[in-house]
């Protein structure tokens, strides 16, 4: 079948092809231009450009079966009603709420602009019962929580889900005191979306662990990447009963039941629900002179979810702010704006006997983990 793109932040346009698409008719290409001989399988309904687990772009085949599975697990968990459309209609959180809308036969709030305050007030007062938001913006409507419009609008919601990044636990117990009905989500395009909601896999869902990285199965998993079958080999695998896993490259544990995500196995943060290597960050901020050796390292933050903090010996009567506003310009430059470091740490950097950065030994300084005792 061929691939019909789409503009992505048009969410009108992706409203009114989704029906063809979930019906395997007319299959979505959102966020790239296909190539002239791209071909999906059968029953494909869209086909999102994501940048990755590893920051690199990839191209995930999404069938109208694994998005209704997804849509319909969902609404078997939190409910079925009126949904507002707060995010790009061409990533999986956003595609996923018009398709539960369609599955749902209501008509979905489309905001114009960037979600407000006074935005989500406005939703609710239209009969908005759900939301998908990333954790920069419910940190944005719990800080606007002392009016009283935008707390009774958070609360007149039946469940408001969150993901694309860990939510701080600064703001997850502050919307438990103000009563917000907050949902986790964990998941990824690869698994249309959220599938395991407050740590508990949706119906359907199976979450395994091997040598400490998470995987998925279910029937919302992804058919595989488009023109990449070695890369659909690798993260895609099938076990000796022939059941189907998503390898996610999470780290975790499964408890009670209860999934528990530990962070990357790979060298990437994720920061306003963006993904960044902090190989290419760490790469680029090493062109700025007097920061040859400099290390990129991931960090909690507040608002974000994640951000990075560059660690170099920085030379004697060097100009440290400058260094970093060069950093910081340089990164978003070649990566984004989303991807600049946010501090510099200056000082000598502890080495291994292999001549190597110590890693392990900032990650604690940042986390403040005291080392092993000896």
């Amino acid at each position: 079948m061929r691939l019909h793109p789409i503009d992505g932040d048009d969410a009108r346009a992706v409203l009114e092809a989704l029906p063809a698409a979930l019906d395997g008719a007319r299959p979505l290409a959102l966020g790239f231009t296909p190539a002239s001989d791209d071909e999906v399988p059968d029953g494909t309904a869209a086909v999102i450009a994501t940048s990755g687990s590893s920051g690199v772009p990839k191209k995930v085949i999404l069938s109208a079966a694994a998005l209704t599975a997804s849509g319909t697990a969902t609404a078997e968990r939190i409910g079925s009603g009126r949904w507002t459309l707060a995010l790009p209609a061409g990533y999986v959180a956003g595609l996923q709420v018009l398709a539960r809308s369609l599955l749902a036969g209501t008509d979905p709030i489309l905001l114009e602009g960037k979600l407000t305050p006074t935005a989500l007030v406005d939703a609710a007062g239209q009969g908005g019962e759900y939301i998908s938001l990333v954790p920069a913006q419910v940190a944005t409507l719990i800080d606007a929580a002392d009016d009283p419009d935008v707390l009774a609008a958070l609360r007149a919601h039946r469940a408001i889900l969150v993901g694309g990044q860990a939510l701080s636990d600064s703001i997850r117990i502050r919307a438990m005191e103000l009563r917000v009905p907050l949902v986790h989500t964990y998941g990824s395009s690869e698994t249309s979306g959220g599938c395991v909601y407050n740590g508990i896999p949706l119906d359907g869902v199976r979450v395994g662990q091997v040598d400490g990285e998470l995987r998925i199965s279910g029937p919302m998993l992804a058919t595989g990447y488009l023109g990449d079958p070695a890369l659909t080999d690798r993260i895609f695998t099938t076990d000796e009963q022939g059941e189907r896993w998503y390898r996610t490259g999470d780290r975790g544990f499964i408890l009670d039941g209860e999934v528990e995500v530990h962070g990357r196995l790979d060298n990437v943060i994720v920061s306003g629900g963006i993904n960044i290597s902090l190989d290419r960050v760490e790469r680029i901020v090493r062109t700025v002179p007097g920061l040859e050796q400099a290390v990129v390292l991931g960090m909690p933050d507040e608002r974000w979810g994640e951000s990075s903090v560059i660690f170099a010996p920085v030379p004697e009567g060097g100009d440290g702010r400058w260094m970093l506003d060069e950093a910081r310009t340089r990164v978003e430059a070649g990566i984004g704006r989303h991807a600049r470091p946010v501090q510099l740490q200056g000082g000598e950097l502890p080495m291994l006997a292999s001549g190597k950065p110590d890693r392990e030994t900032l990650h604690r300084r940042i986390h403040e983990v005291p080392p092993p005792p000896a």
